[in-house]
């Protein structure tokens, strides 16, 4: 274990809230810290392609973490990869153990952000990185040529589909509904491209093959009837799970897991603020979790000044 660091404030998570937040506590002069257990970026840095992020709309995520991580190491952010195993958050000073050391500080912004849920069905784990994935960024050069499925109706799968089309030679996408999620000028592109066929009311009960993903075995909800659908990969996008697991215990979260927060995003706990994906709201996007970072920030020197 290395030894003990104490800070204004920490930040867990490097997505564009943990990010942000730590531009602003920086900007206040706080001694900030941000620990990423991972590339610093969560959802957004594996999107292709990134237009409703205002003032930026022609440039992957990826580009978009780079000018944000650069502008908060700039500020003064101190950045360390590593992964948090336990959190003490009651005290007045908070405690976050991580494999890298333990660390202190009075304010712990949670930007945990949140992972993808999976289809819980037979053939998943065992073709997961064998044509099971959850990044078409990542993954679609992988199937040029060939046949793929997506399974999902919102803007992510929507949107991903359309992606993978520049590569694979046919795009099925499986919704369990008779309509898409996603918004209207996404739909109209999927709508408009001939490579992608739409599965309807449908979903997967089954992935087989040998020692790769072959097919997947995909249920119409309304009439039971199974068909079998001849594929190389499938990229799911069924909706997120929160990374917050590790704070349930800490600090009030929702039948989701979400953790709950007021306007200026402070948690049930004195001191402790949540921003981003791991929280309850309504809008899930890049530009809401910058936001919830600035404020999480603002609220956080607020509550420093308080205590000085």
């Amino acid at each position: 274990m290395g030894k003990i660091k104490t800070h204004d404030v920490i930040i867990i998570g490097g997505g564009p809230a943990g990010l942000t937040a730590g531009i602003y506590a920086s900007r206040a002069k706080l001694k900030t810290i941000l620990i990423e257990k991972g590339m610093a970026g969560g959802q957004i840095a594996v999107t292709e392609k990134v237009e409703n992020y205002a003032g930026f709309s022609a440039g992957a995520g990826r580009e978009l973490i780079a000018i944000m991580e650069g502008q908060a190491r700039e500020f003064g952010t101190e950045m360390v990869m590593g992964e948090v195993k336990a959190v003490r958050l009651s005290e007045d000073i908070k405690v976050v153990t991580t494999n890298r050391g333990e660390y202190r500080a009075p304010v712990v912004i949670l930007a945990t952000g949140s992972h993808s849920r999976k289809l819980n069905v037979p053939g998943e784990d065992e073709f997961m990185g064998r044509g099971v994935s959850f990044c078409a960024t990542c993954d679609g050069p992988f199937y040029e040529g060939l046949p793929v499925m997506v399974v999902g109706g919102g803007d992510a799968a929507v949107e991903e589909g359309l992606a993978l089309t520049r590569y694979a030679q046919k795009v099925y996408l499986v919704h369990r509904r008779d309509a898409l999620r996603a918004t209207k000028i996404v739909q109209e592109r999927a709508f408009a491209n001939d490579k992608i066929a739409f599965i309807w009311d449908s979903v997967v009960e089954e992935l087989v093959g040998d020692q790769q993903l072959e097919k997947a075995l995909v249920r119409n909800v309304k009439d039971g009837q199974v068909r079998e659908v001849d594929i190389s990969g499938i990229f799911i996008y069924i909706g997120f799970i929160p990374n917050t697991a590790f704070v349930a215990d800490e600090v009030e979260v929702d039948e989701g897991g979400y953790i709950i927060t007021n306007d200026v995003m402070e948690t049930s706990v004195p001191g402790v603020y949540a921003a981003g994906d791991c929280r309850r709201k309504l809008l899930r996007q890049a530009v809401t979790a910058a936001g919830d970072g600035a404020t999480a920030a603002f609220a956080a020197e607020k509550y420093l000044e308080g205590r000085a």
